[in-house]
C-alpha cells in the first residue's frame, strides 16, 4: 500500500472521518491509499483503531484482495490493535464467496495466534462455509472438533449439520433424526430448519416427504416464509405437480406472504417446460402488476423466451425480448441463439439475420462457454438465407464471419457455392471455393458438379477443366 496523499487532511484526523472517506471511495486501491495517507501524513499523531482497520480489511476481502487483507491483519498485531472475530470472519466469508473454503479454515485457525477470542459464531460460520462449498468430510471433522472443544449445540449449528446431511439420500434420514431431537437439546427448530429439510427432500425428488414437513411446520406454529413457499413450489414444479404449485401460490398470497421474483420464475419455468407458456405469460403480467413492484430478471425472461421458442411462439418471444431490453436488461449470446434457432426452424431466416445484426451492433461478445453456439448460429443463418434465395445477404454475412475470424463449416461453403452457380455468378463461386480450400475444407462432389456444370453452361470449358485438374491434384496430394 502506497503513501501518496489523495486528500488535504485537517489538523485533527478522527476515525469517523476515515470511515466516511473509505466508505465513499468505490475503488478499493484508492481507499487503501486514503487509509495509508492518514498515518503517513501524521506519523506521530493519528493511529488507526479497530473500526478503521476492520472496515479496510472488509473492503479488501470483498474485493478479493486477500493478500492485502491479511497484510493488514499482521499490521494490527504489530500495532497492538485489538482483533475481534468479526474482522477475521469478514475474510473467512470472502474466501467462502470466492470458493476457497480451505483458506477460510486456515484464516480461522490463525485467530488463536492473534490472541483473538474464538466465539460460537466463529465456529458456526466456518462450519457453514465448509458445508456450502461441499467440503463434507472436512465439515464432519470440524463438527467433531467443535464438540471436543465444548461448543454447545445451538439452532444455528444444528441447522448447518442438517443442511450437510440433506445433501445425500443416504444421510437425509439422519437429518430428520437430528431435527426431531432438537427440542431435547434445548433447541427449537426455526423456519430455516424446516426450509432446509424441505429443500433437501425436494432436491432428492421426495416431494411427499417435503409436503409432510411443510404441514408439520404450520402445525408447530412456525409460519412459513416466502423462501419456504418458494422452495416447495420449485420442488412441485420439478416433479410436474403444477396444479399444486399454483394452489400454493394462491395460499401464500392469501396468508399475506408476497411471492418474490424467484417464486414467479420457478412457476414460469415449470409451466414453460410443461408446454404452458401462455399461463406463464399471464404470470408475468401478474408479477409486474399495476404497482410494478417486481421487476423480472434475466432468469425470468430467459425461462419465458425459451418456453415460447420451444412451442414455436416466436412472435411472442421476440416481443418479450424487446420488453426485456426496454427494462435495461441486455440479452446474452445464448438467449439470442435460442431465438435465432427457433426462427431458422420456422424458415424465418431474414428475421434471424436481423437478430445477428443486433448482436453485432450492440457489441455483445460471446464467451468461452457460448462461442461454439455463436459460430454455429452464424453458419445456420447463412445456410438458411441461401435456401431462401437471399444470396446477397448470405454473402454479406459470410464476409462478416471471415472478417471476425468465425469458422465457416463445409455445409455453409457448399450452400454458397451451389447458390452462386445457380445464379450464374461463377467467378464468385470460384472465389468461395478458393477460400474454402484455404480454410482446410474439401468441397464435396455436389459442390464440384455445381461449379463445373456452371462453367460448362457458360462454355468456359478450359476454366472448368483447370478447376477439375486443381481438385484432382489436391486429392492426390492428400493421399500421398
Amino acid at each position: 500500500m502506497g503513501s501518496k496523499t489523495l486528500i488535504k487532511w485537517s489538523n485533527t484526523i478522527t476515525p469517523s472521518q476515515i470511515l466516511r472517506l473509505i466508505r465513499a471511495e468505490r475503488d478499493v486501491h484508492k481507499a487503501a491509499l486514503i487509509f495509508d495517507s492518514a498515518t503517513a501524513e501524521y506519523c506521530n499523531g493519528f493511529r488507526h483503531d479497530n473500526s478503521t482497520f476492520g472496515l479496510m480489511i472488509a473492503r479488501c476481502a470483498c474485493a478479493n484482495q486477500f493478500q492485502l487483507a491479511e497484510k493488514l491483519l499482521n499490521r494490527m498485531k504489530e500495532e497492538k490493535c485489538k482483533l475481534t472475530d468479526d474482522i477475521f470472519l469478514s475474510i473467512c466469508r470472502a474466501y467462502g464467496r470466492a470458493h476457497r473454503p480451505l483458506d477460510a479454515l486456515r484464516t480461522f485457525q490463525r485467530m488463536k495466534e492473534f490472541e483473538c477470542e474464538v466465539t460460537e459464531k466463529s465456529y458456526v460460520t466456518i462450519f457453514s462455509i465448509l458445508v456450502d462449498e461441499n467440503q463434507l468430510k472436512t465439515a464432519q471433522k470440524f463438527y467433531r472438533y467443535m464438540k471436543e472443544v465444548g461448543v454447545p449445540p445451538s439452532v444455528a449449528s444444528l441447522n448447518v449439520l442438517i443442511k450437510a446431511l440433506c445433501m445425500n439420500e443416504k444421510t437425509i434420514d439422519a437429518a430428520v433424526r437430528i431435527f426431531k431431537e432438537m427440542p431435547n437439546r434445548g433447541c427449537t427448530p426455526d423456519s430455516y430448519t424446516y426450509g432446509t429439510l424441505i429443500h433437501g427432500f425436494c432436491k432428492l425428488g421426495m416431494i411427499s416427504k417435503a409436503k409432510e414437513i411443510f404441514k408439520e411446520m404450520k402445525m408447530n406454529a412456525c409460519p412459513p416464509t416466502v423462501v419456504t413457499y418458494t422452495t416447495l413450489i420449485h420442488g412441485l414444479c420439478q416433479s410436474r405437480n403444477l396444479d399444486e404449485a399454483m394452489q400454493l401460490l394462491e395460499e401464500m398470497t392469501s396468508e399475506g406472504i408476497e411471492p418474490n421474483v424467484v417464486t414467479f420464475s420457478c412457476l414460469m419455468d415449470g409451466l414453460c417446460k410443461a408446454g404452458q407458456s401462455t399461463i406463464s405469460m399471464e404470470l408475468l403480467e401478474k408479477m409486474v402488476g399495476k404497482s410494478k413492484r417486481y421487476s423480472p430478471n434475466m432468469i425470468t425472461y430467459n425461462t419465458l423466451i425459451t418456453g415460447l421458442c420451444r412451442e414455436g411462439k416466436l412472435k411472442e418471444a421476440v416481443e418479450i425480448l424487446d420488453r426485456m431490453k426496454l427494462q435495461g436488461l441486455n440479452p446474452d449470446v445464448g438467449l439470442y441463439g435460442k431465438l435465432i434457432d427457433g426462427l431458422c426452424n420456422s424458415c424465418q431466416f431474414q428475421e434471424a439475420a436481423n437478430l445477428l445484426d443486433e448482436i453485432l451492433l450492440n457489441g455483445i461478445s460471446p464467451n468461452r462457454v457460448n462461442w461454439t453456439l455463436y459460430v454455429n448460429t452464424h453458419n445456420m443463418v447463412v445456410q438458411g438465407l441461401c435456401s431462401a434465395n437471399d444470396l446477397n445477404r448470405a454473402f454479406l454475412l459470410y464476409l462478416s464471419m471471415r472478417t471476425r475470424g468465425l469458422s465457416i463449416n463445409e455445409e455453409t461453403f457448399n450452400s454458397l457455392v451451389i447458390c452462386f452457380c445457380k445464379k450464374g455468378d461463377i467467378h464468385k463461386a470460384a472465389r468461395i471455393i478458393s477460400e474454402m480450400v484455404l480454410d482446410g475444407c474439401v468441397p464435396d462432389a455436389v459442390t464440384w458438379n455445381a461449379i463445373v456444370g456452371g462453367f460448362w453452361s457458360r462454355k468456359k470449358v478450359r476454366e472448368s477443366a483447370e478447376l477439375v485438374q486443381v481438385e484432382l491434384m489436391c486429392e492426390l496430394g492428400s493421399q500421398n
